[in-house]
């Protein structure tokens, strides 16, 4: 008999999205890095987010507040009795980046479609280009639950000091050898250094998904990829990439799929990282 998934409410095929994500509490949100994407189609219904101007600060480099969380779920139509269904392109690196957020601010009925866009669009479902219109909701949003999140003075910390976390690099290797600064497709810019955390193992982020449609591993490969690698749910385990939606992504994986209760998110990644003076570095 198959493993089950440690937090099935996490997780939704696009059969429960096709037949319930017109309920009236259920909200579709779509987050893609390709921010053109939603204006080209997208499920109906869906509110889009851009992960480049709302779910990042435009002023400091940072995550959403308290009260910007609150503004932006509100404007969306979403109270904290929403059941909120998030999915994107890139099978959902940025749908990751945005369950992360909303679980540190307290939302439980958050889920993830499994095989994101891609997925839904190559079964040959209905998009719509029409934008909704949802009512302002009132969000109350607890303070942030920092414990799944790594900043940058607690990642130097488990860098130079002896300790039982795991650090798990989901970057290519390329980017984890230090020959690439960001993945091929991508402007090679962000950091001052190429390389890797001193101790980090480089468990790509695609290694979790299927090829054929993006879909996520079963929990028993899962194990697999992740405990041959001693990234066991017996440790902390902190992830990282570049800008932090990519070890988002691997962080959904670890927590919600296997039920690692210890691991954060470093969200400044490497692009923090590998640009802090003095900082210990491997290639």
């Amino acid at each position: 008999m198959p493993a089950r998934v440690a937090h099935p409410a996490s997780i939704v095929e696009t059969d429960w999205v096709s037949e319930h994500g017109g309920d009236e509490n259920v909200r579709l949100v779509e987050v893609d890095v390709d921010t053109s994407a939603y204006d080209q189609g997208h499920i109906s219904g869906a509110v889009g987010l851009n992960w480049t101007t709302q779910l990042n600060d435009t002023l400091r480099r940072d995550i959403l507040n308290r009260d910007q969380m609150r503004k932006l779920l509100g404007e969306s139509g979403i109270s904290r009795n929403t059941t909120v269904v998030l999915y994107g392109d890139n099978n959902n690196w940025f749908a990751s980046y945005a369950f992360w957020q909303m679980k540190m601010f307290g939302h439980k009925r958050v889920k993830l479609m499994n095989g994101g866009r891609q997925k839904w669009i190559a079964e040959g479902r209905k998009t719509t280009t029409e934008v909704p219109s949802h009512s302002t909701r009132t969000y109350r949003a607890t303070d942030a639950d920092t414990s799944i999140r790594a900043s940058r003075d607690y990642v130097l910390n488990v860098a130079s000091t002896d300790n039982n976390i795991g650090l798990v690099d989901v970057r290519a290797p390329a980017e984890f050898s230090g020959e690439l600064l960001a993945p091929a497709n991508l402007p090679q810019e962000g950091s001052q250094r190429g390389g890797h955390i001193p101790g980090a193992s480089n468990i790509p982020w695609a290694s979790a998904v299927n090829q054929a449609d993006g879909t996520f591993k079963s929990v028993e490969e899962l194990r697999q990829i992740y405990g041959g690698k001693g990234i066991t749910p017996d440790k902390e385990i902190i992830t990282y990439c570049r800008i932090g939606e990519r070890s988002a992504h691997t962080w959904f994986a670890l927590t919600q799929i296997l039920g690692y209760s210890k691991v954060r998110n470093y969200d400044g990644s490497w692009t923090e990282y590998g640009s802090i003076v003095g900082a210990p570095i491997e290639r």
